[in-house]
């Protein structure tokens, strides 16, 4: 796993939480044994790239697009994303080892062979991706953090911000959803100021699911517990 630190070697604050659950079955070990490595994008670790070198996504992906997705979950959206587009590479961040798991799983179904893995912190991956490298990036369901002090570990600060500005190509879209109300309020202040223009159209656009959209396991909770989802899309300026 990556080292969580900033490259000045100060610790950062977490905006996910826990990095493992419940024990992992044996398929999905042998999923991480067995198919992790030759997904996991290289030179993103501190061990692998401790000079934090910029990744050579030519080298990986040739002259594709490539689109993040930051916290993918249990890798529904990704899947689906890869399958809809293969002439398109994507990389997916999960420090969440069960996620990773559950991800290796569905592409072992799957016809996709465009994805990557980081099974760590997307910060590490800002860290070397070389600017304006980035044609679209997700941010799906992030963890809320809802007690106030802790609202600084949300994505969607100065810290996180800036460093997807950079990578992201200018016109390129950042999404994201979310069911949590206040974290809507955090993004709408706080994504602008970053140098995102919101592409919404109308008052209820914040509330339409995107083209082609996958309900994922998250959504399928929140709709459950009585939240209602919200999507937005910002265009980096």
């Amino acid at each position: 796993m990556t080292q969580t630190r900033h490259q000045s070697g100060a610790p950062w604050r977490n905006f996910y939480g826990r990095l493992k659950g419940k024990g992992l079955r044996p398929a999905q070990e042998r999923y991480l044994d067995e198919d992790l490595p030759a997904r996991q994008l290289s030179g993103v670790d501190w061990q692998d790239n401790p000079e934090r070198a910029p990744l050579d996504l030519a080298a990986r992906f040739g002259d594709r697009p490539v689109v993040l997705e930051v916290g993918f979950g249990g890798g529904e959206h990704l899947v689906h994303l890869a399958e809809a587009a293969p002439d398109t590479a994507f990389i997916g961040c999960e420090p969440y080892i069960n996620g990773v798991a559950m991800l290796l799983g569905k592409l072992r179904e799957s016809p996709a062979q465009n994805v990557a893995i980081h099974p760590g912190d997307v910060r590490d991956l800002f860290d070397v991706l070389p600017d304006h490298s980035l044609s679209a990036a997700f941010l799906l369901y992030p963890d809320p953090w809802p007690k106030k002090r802790h609202h600084r570990r949300r994505f969607v600060t100065p810290e996180h911000l800036g460093p997807l500005y950079r990578a992201l190509q200018p016109g390129a879209l950042f999404r994201m959803a979310t069911d949590i109300p206040d974290y809507v309020r955090q993004a709408l202040e706080e994504v602008p100021r970053a140098g995102f223009a919101w592409q919404a159209e109308r008052a209820a656009d914040w509330r339409t699911p995107w083209a082609g959209w996958p309900s994922t396991r998250y959504e399928q909770k929140a709709l459950r517990e009585g939240r209602v989802p919200h999507y937005l899309s910002f265009e980096r300026l």
